[in-house]
């Protein structure tokens, strides 16, 4: 028999005692799953379960930490992703003709679809008709699987295989889709349980219990944000959003509705709800804790967010825009920590992107000043991912002639020079990413704003002119990206037609006079050998 990885046989010297601790939950786990197999069936896993760790021992995981009861919801997302990765593994050993090995696989398969659906009921669950029916046509599918799969194993030549996969094929695809559509059912009767256990408002515990279960569920994708979305989860937790007796329950109910609004679904509901006006009444409300109101910027951030393809719920957005503009840059201002000045900035440039209108009120309210300032901050502005927002919102507040002379005034050029030379002290591939952004906005900015003569005047005197040229001709100066390159030739191109004798000569006719695309080739190809 197998034991868990890192159990080796010289376990069995050690005291009793201590045996129980390492290996009592594997056996348990075993033994429960040997009641619904046939004795044949539990040779046939013994046999094939090798003693030491090989690629399958990833699915003999445990279900349950010590001294923990789960769900639930627990125990069928998990036997689910144990059954998900079987029939994975299975397909990838059909297509490698490794025949043998597919019965005692298929056996594994319908092993794990047995236990999943007895803990399930376990929990006293009721079956619908239609779960009922799925159950029932799944576990024939898993049977017809294993015989096929043990005639395949059994053939001595290879002149019956290629007709046994194809049956393998196409059992294996109706084992896929019952076990999907069980799945489904079963997730959305959990989602309508927990649901309900929100609507009943007779328990804080509990309903903290259930809003946790259902953001563990939006963090499985957009699929699963959809079906939580479908059982009205936006309506109940805005309905706890509303009453005041629920504040502790706050944060984490807007943390889930961030990841609920992020699917059409989710932002239909938001709508029906007036969740906007709700959104801007915590937003405004300076009883609010700082994290409450971080959490709300986290929900208009993702409901503003440019990606997103349905737009229905922008008109009433519209109409709350001022107060919930001047509430994130006041969050903004007033962020304790580097996470709620993110939220509210991140927030602040999305909400910038899709109405110019939005731009003309920040300028307004003196928001050139309060995010420069901010840059300078390092207990609010700590990481590039803070310092991309940053800048997000100055490349689109630059479109406006309005906002020159006050950039000016607070040495804005100072400080996204300082940008410029933006490197990851890491290495991640997501921080040098950002990196990336943050140079390239910077320079979309700067050349924006070189149409002002005072703002030109002032990147003169701060060298503006060699730290651009040395960005082109640098590709590690600019982390290598090449979109930071046209924005800096754009830069450079605008500032020298106002300054054209701060170039030399050859600097000049390679990356000013020629066509911009030619500059480009000539600055990114620097690096590369024709030899």
């Amino acid at each position: 028999m197998a034991f868990q990885d890192g159990c080796q046989y010289s376990s069995l010297s050690v005291p009793f005692q201590r045996l129980r601790i390492i290996q009592v939950d594997s056996v348990r786990r075993w033994m429960d799953d040997l009641k619904l197999m046939t004795e044949c069936e539990c040779m046939c896993i013994l046999q094939s379960k090798p003693i030491g760790k090989e690629e399958d021992a990833q699915s003999d995981l445990l279900l349950s930490s010590p001294g923990t009861a789960p769900s639930s919801l627990e125990i069928l997302l998990k036997r689910a992703w144990i059954v998900s990765t079987e029939l994975t593994k299975i397909v990838e050993k059909l297509m490698k003709s490794r025949w043998k090995r597919l019965h005692s696989m298929a056996i594994r398969v319908s092993c794990h679809v047995r236990s999943m659906l007895r803990e399930y009921h376990s929990f006293n669950r009721p079956s619908t008709e239609e779960m009922h029916q799925f159950e029932t046509l799944l576990m024939d599918k898993c049977s017809e699987l294993t015989d096929v799969t043990e005639r395949c194993a059994l053939s001595e030549g290879d002149v019956t295989c290629p007709s046994l996969k194809l049956s393998i094929n196409e059992t294996l695809t109706s084992v896929g889709q019952y076990f999907s559509q069980l799945i489904n059912l079963a997730l959305t009767q959990e989602i309508k349980s927990l649901v309900a256990e929100l609507n009943a408002c007779d328990n804080i515990y509990s309903m903290e219990a259930a809003i946790c279960s259902l953001y563990s569920l939006t963090q499985e994708g957009s699929r699963l944000c959809s079906l939580v979305a479908q059982e009205d989860a936006v309506v109940a937790l805005f309905k706890i959003c509303r009453q005041d007796c629920f504040r502790c329950l706050h944060s984490p109910a807007l943390r889930t509705l961030a990841s609920l609004c992020g699917v059409e679904e989710g932002l239909c509901q938001m709508e029906k709800v007036d969740g906007i006006l709700c959104l801007t009444d915590m937003l405004t409300d300076e009883t609010q804790p700082e994290a409450t109101r971080a959490e709300v910027a986290a929900v208009i951030a993702q409901i503003t967010s440019p990606h997103l393809q349905f737009t229905q719920h922008l008109s009433s957005f519209l109409e709350n825009m001022e107060e919930i503009v001047t509430a994130l840059l006041r969050l903004c201002k007033e962020a304790s920590c580097g996470e709620v000045c993110l939220l509210a900035s991140a927030a602040l440039a999305n909400v910038t992107f899709f109405d110019t209108l939005a731009c003309e009120m920040l300028l307004q309210m003196g928001a050139m000043k309060i995010l420069l300032n901010a840059c300078a901050d390092k207990q609010r502005i700590d990481t590039s991912f803070a310092r991309d927002q940053i800048v997000t919102i100055l490349a689109n507040l630059s479109v406006l002639e309005q906002g020159a002379p006050e950039f000016v005034q607070e040495n804005g050029v100072g400080t996204l020079m300082e940008l410029l030379s933006e490197k990851s002290p890491s290495g991640r591939l997501s921080e040098i990413s950002s990196c990336e952004r943050v140079q390239q906005k910077a320079a979309v900015t700067l050349a924006r704003l070189f149409r002002d003569p005072g703002v030109a005047l002032s990147a003169i005197k701060l060298n503006c002119i060699p730290r651009l040229i040395k960005l082109c001709r640098s590709p590690d100066q600019r982390n290598n990206s090449d979109a930071v390159l046209v924005a800096c030739l754009a830069a450079l191109r605008r500032l020298a037609t106002m300054y054209p004798e701060g170039l030399e000569d050859s600097d000049f006719k390679q990356l000013v006079k020629p066509r911009l695309v030619d500059s480009f080739l000539l600055c990114s190809n620097m690096e590369e050998s024709f030899v």
